[in-house]
């Protein structure tokens, strides 16, 4: 099969809107438990299984699915799986069930003023993005305004019991085709491990990230890696903090990349202007959605600064909105979006998300491209709510919307 990774055609232009919009009737709420084939460590702790809330919308007959990216407990960062459920249930997808779409643009506006919890906002989003490009009849990356078709992708690898582990783990992602090996670090398990590795592998790409496990006080230990030839560092400093990051960058020749740090286009902007960044990993779920996803996309381009698309130990459903997203022009440092059988003995969609040299093809098909395997689904699936139209929010004497005039 062959894989182009250059600009793909564009001779047909998707309409802007859907003259009768879509009226959204009904949505299937999963909560999904996921075990993962390896233990994976990072600094913040060892991940076995996953519980992924898995969204389905319907209207005019079809299907738009979406899944969370939030963890059982706020240790990426603050949203949780019981609080986006008591929230989507109780009183999202309530008040915005019934109503009629004609964009995903006029979608994610009547989500808008609602503060914060960005993964479950971007659930529903994603989930009518999916459900729009189907109504056309064109693949999600169309519908962006991707360039590519294949998606060049690096691997993860946790923290291992030993710097000799660490370099089989990565001779084997090498051997596999993958030309980015990223390393999960933690204060006394950095330069060793990277060490090792860059001695296996001379030429590879190589990062690692940190996932908040240090302070401004361990900058010795993160200036030692500048000796590696590392890509980038991914976010060393706190998750909230972009000032610290901007003053370590000026003591690093290696490039900073935020991760945790960068939950809208208003946080790149200031991470760009204060020069706490070089690269910035986009993540669609910690955003709020696509659409934001292309507001930062645009804005990194026009600063000159590289994207890559993490991962967040997503079923197919995320895999395949993080693929077609990949495809969008900026992109252009391999992402997370490595092969699912990783990660899975059985993956929730009928199709095989797998890399092929180092590239991942975009799944063909209107909108995501992928449908889901029933008897898996059903088999994973831990809780179940379906929620329609005429629904009443939980506390049905808030106002059906957020109050725009008062001052507090």
């Amino acid at each position: 099969m062959s894989l182009r990774t250059d600009t793909a055609p564009t001779d047909t232009a998707p309409p802007l809107t859907l003259p009768d919009g879509l009226t959204l009737e009904a949505a299937e709420l999963r909560v999904l438990d996921m075990p993962i084939r390896f233990a994976f460590e990072t600094s913040f702790g060892v991940q076995r299984r996953r519980f992924v809330p898995l969204l389905t919308l319907r209207a005019n007959g079809l299907e738009g699915y979406a899944e969370g990216v939030m963890d059982h407990l706020p240790l990426y960062r603050e949203e949780t799986v019981p609080g986006a459920l008591a929230l989507l249930e109780g009183q999202l997808l309530p008040r915005l069930l019934g109503r009629s779409f004609t964009t995903p643009e006029a979608f994610t506006l009547a989500l808008a003023p609602y503060r914060g919890n960005r993964m479950a906002r971007a659930l529903m989003e994603m989930a009518f993005w999916d459900l729009w490009a189907k109504h056309l009849g064109l693949p999600l990356w169309r519908v962006l305004g991707g360039v590519r078709t294949g998606i060049p992708v690096g691997v993860s690898l946790g923290i291992q019991e030993s710097a000799q582990a660490t370099v089989d783990l990565a001779a084997d992602s090498v051997a596999q085709g993958y030309g980015r090996i990223k390393l999960k670090i933690k204060p006394g398990w950095d330069e060793e491990p990277v060490r090792a590795v860059r001695e296996a592998f001379p030429g590879i790409q190589l990062t690692v990230d940190a996932n908040s496990a240090y302070t401004l006080a361990d900058s010795a230990a993160l200036q030692a890696l500048d000796a590696y030839g590392l890509k980038y560092i991914e976010q060393p400093l706190a998750f909230d903090d972009l000032v610290d990051h901007a003053e370590l960058q000026r003591r690093l020749r290696t490039p900073i990349c935020l991760d945790e740090s960068i939950t809208s286009v208003a946080d790149t902007r200031k991470a760009l202007t204060l020069g706490a960044a070089r690269v910035i990993n986009l993540k669609v779920g910690r955003v709020g959605g696509h659409l934001e996803a292309r507001r930062i996309h645009d804005l990194t381009l026009a600063f000159g600064v590289p994207l890559w698309c993490g991962g967040m130990v997503e079923t197919g459903v995320g895999r395949a909105h993080n693929i077609h997203l990949s495809t969008l022009e900026n992109f252009t440092l391999p992402g997370d979006t490595s092969s699912a059988s990783r990660y899975w003995d059985h993956d929730i969609i009928q199709e095989g998300l797998e890399v092929e040299g180092g590239v991942m093809p975009v799944p063909e098909g209107p909108g995501i491209g992928v449908t889901l395997d029933r008897e898996v689904l059903d088999r994973v699936t831990r809780q179940q709510t379906t929620v329609r139209a005429g629904a009443r929010p939980r506390i049905d004497d808030l106002p059906d919307q957020p109050p725009t005039d008062e001052v507090y």
